[in-house]
């Protein structure tokens, strides 16, 4: 399994990454967001989120409403904010997970409070703080399932245009 390691020196860097992310998704996409808490899981996603509306459009952290449903024109975007959850997976179908996962694209924050629903194909992206600075993060994307096929076709899509 491939890992691609970055590290992103600021906020602006980490919105940059998923601004190049964003144009890949399509519908039935699940993105889990792990990592330090405050280390930008949240920040991510809103970057995301508004690359995919085309503008500065308002995203609260789904902390307290647990999800934030974004609608564009090719699919809708789930946002969960799992933190609070008590990992029963049965106020997660609650909350529409299954309508999500099939019909828009899941970003999912604490993606461990799903545990038998997570599923095989997604992309896991780690945010930590990194050990030289508290403004600095290491990024880590590990793909799994249908994402390791589309990971290494990008990755030769890349080498074919340097």
């Amino acid at each position: 399994m491939t890992v691609e390691t970055l590290i992103i020196e600021n906020e602006a860097a980490l919105a940059g990454l998923a601004a190049r992310l964003a144009p890949l998704l399509k519908r039935g996409d699940v993105l889990t967001l792990k990592g330090d808490l405050g280390a930008g899981k949240t920040a991510f996603a809103r970057a995301l989120i508004r690359t995919l509306a085309g503008e500065s459009v308002d995203v609260p952290s789904p902390t307290f409403t647990l999800v934030q449903v974004y609608d564009f024109p090719s699919f809708s975007v789930y946002h969960f904010d799992l933190y609070r959850l008590e990992g029963k997976e049965i106020d997660i179908l609650e909350l529409g997970w299954d309508d999500a996962r099939r019909d828009g694209v899941c970003l999912v924050e604490w993606p461990e409070r799903l545990g038998a629903l997570l599923p095989q194909d997604r992309l896991e992206i780690a945010i930590n703080f990194h050990k030289s600075n508290e403004t600095v993060r290491e990024i880590a994307l590990k793909p799994f399932g249908a994402w390791m096929a589309r990971a290494a076709m990008e990755r030769a899509a890349e080498k074919e245009l340097s």
